[in-house]
C-alpha cells in the first residue's frame, strides 16, 4: 500500500478499535460529548441496522453492491470484512477533516487500524478491552441488538480481535466506564501536545521563541 503524507492543519488522527460489546461505541460518544472539537468519521457498512441505530449517524448503510462499486472507485481510506459484513472509511471525508484541522476518530477494527497506520504512520492508535470474556458476553446479552447466535458468533471471534491488542500505541481496560473515558480524554490531550501538532498550531509563537521544528506528517 502506498503510503500517503498530507500537510494537516495542525490535527491529529485517532484509531479505536475493541471487540464488539467492550464500549468503544459508547465511550466516543461521550467523548464526544465532553469534547465537541473531536470529529468522528461515519463509517459505510452492508451490515443491517440495529433497533435505534440512524443512517448517517452511526453508520452510512449501504448495499454490498454499491460497497463494492466505491471500493473500485477508490472511495475508502481503509476496508475489511467484519462478521461477513463490509466497513469502510471514507477517503474524502476523513481528509476534508484532517485538513480543515479537526481532530478526527475512526472507530474501526483492527485491520482498517492497522490500514491507517500504513498511510499514516503518525496516527494515534487506541485498543479498548473488556475485563474479561465473561463480562463481554454478558454486555452482548444485556445490550439486546444481536441473535444468541451472533452474540456466539462475536464472543469466538473476539479472542483473535484481542490478540491485534498489542498493534496498539495504548490499550485501556473497560472495567470503569468514568475511568475509562479519563484515560481516552488524556490520550487526545497528550496527542494534542505533539511538537508536529503545536507546531502547527502555534506557527507565530513558535517563530516568535525561535524554535526550531518540523512541522510535516
Amino acid at each position: 500500500m502506498t503510503q500517503i503524507a498530507p500537510s494537516f492543519a495542525g490535527s491529529s488522527l485517532f484509531t479505536v478499535t475493541a471487540p464488539s460489546g467492550a464500549g468503544k461505541s459508547s465511550l466516543l460518544a461521550a467523548l464526544i460529548r465532553k469534547d465537541p472539537s473531536l470529529h468522528l468519521s461515519v463509517s459505510h457498512t452492508t451490515r443491517p441496522p440495529r433497533p435505534g441505530e440512524e443512517n448517517g449517524r452511526e453508520y452510512h448503510f449501504t448495499t454490498v453492491e454499491d460497497f463494492k462499486k466505491r471500493l473500485e472507485q477508490g472511495e475508502f481510506l481503509e476496508h475489511a470484512t467484519v462478521h461477513g459484513n463490509y466497513y469502510g472509511t471514507s477517503r474524502v471525508s476523513v481528509m476534508n477533516q484532517l485538513n480543515a484541522g479537526y481532530d478526527t476518530l475512526l472507530e474501526i477494527d483492527w485491520q482498517g487500524a492497522r490500514q491507517i497506520r500504513r498511510l499514516f504512520p503518525e496516527t494515534v492508535s487506541v485498543f479498548i478491552l473488556p475485563p474479561s470474556i465473561s463480562a463481554l458476553e454478558e454486555r452482548l446479552n444485556k445490550r439486546g441488538q444481536d441473535s444468541p447466535e451472533i452474540i456466539k458468533q462475536r464472543i469466538e471471534a473476539a479472542g483473535e480481535e484481542i490478540r491485534h491488542a498489542s498493534e496498539c500505541d495504548y490499550v485501556i481496560i473497560n472495567h470503569d466506564f468514568d475511568l475509562a473515558l479519563t484515560k481516552l480524554a488524556a490520550i487526545v490531550e497528550t496527542a494534542r501536545c505533539r511538537m508536529s501538532r503545536q507546531a502547527i498550531r502555534n506557527r507565530e509563537l513558535f517563530a516568535q521563541f525561535g524554535i526550531p521544528c518540523s512541522t510535516g506528517l
